[in-house]
């Protein structure tokens, strides 16, 4: 009996050293393809609120006068790039029909846009954001007529101006 317990962890063992890959040799790579599926999660409507339309508030209000901290740019890239993505997130959401296309076009056009805003606050040129964001905003205006979706965007900043408060 004890042999026999013996023998079937010897046995075990030498397996186990066996199925191991000696030093210097690769492992065969994995032939099975992983595709990813990509699904919207959110409507449309709520990222817009939750995401778009609250970080370009956000932003808009910090660049209405130049920043004058390392914080504040780092927070104004941050908002960019959060809008940029989010036109990447658009992008999964077409319309169904024939605004699949203009959908399209104009969820980059927007995430062009950002980018744009996201790389001049990197930059800590004001000058550069404030004219970003109103183009940002003509884009974001631009997609919300040709989609007939109606929305109110605050003037984009001007350069220059201040706050009233």
């Amino acid at each position: 009996m004890i042999r026999s317990t013996y023998f079937r962890a010897a046995a075990v063992l030498a397996l186990a050293l066996v199925s191991l890959p000696t030093p210097g040799t690769a492992q065969r790579p994995d032939t099975t393809t992983f595709t990813p599926r990509f699904e919207a999660v959110a409507e449309t409507r709520l990222l817009m609120e939750g995401m778009v339309h609250s970080n370009y508030r956000s932003l808009d209000k910090l660049l209405k006068k130049k920043p004058t901290d390392r914080e504040t740019w780092v927070f104004a890239r941050g908002q960019a790039i959060l809008v940029a993505e989010s036109g990447n997130l658009l992008l999964l959401r077409p319309p169904k029909g024939t605004g699949r296309e203009p959908w399209m076009k104009l969820a980059m056009e927007m995430r062009s846009q950002a980018v744009t805003v996201a790389r001049a606050a990197a930059a800590k040129d004001h000058a550069k954001s404030v004219q970003g964001m109103a183009e940002l905003k003509t884009s974001c205006i631009r997609c919300h007529q040709t989609f007939r979706v109606d929305v109110k965007l605050d003037p984009a900043p001007v350069p220059g101006e201040t706050d009233a408060e």
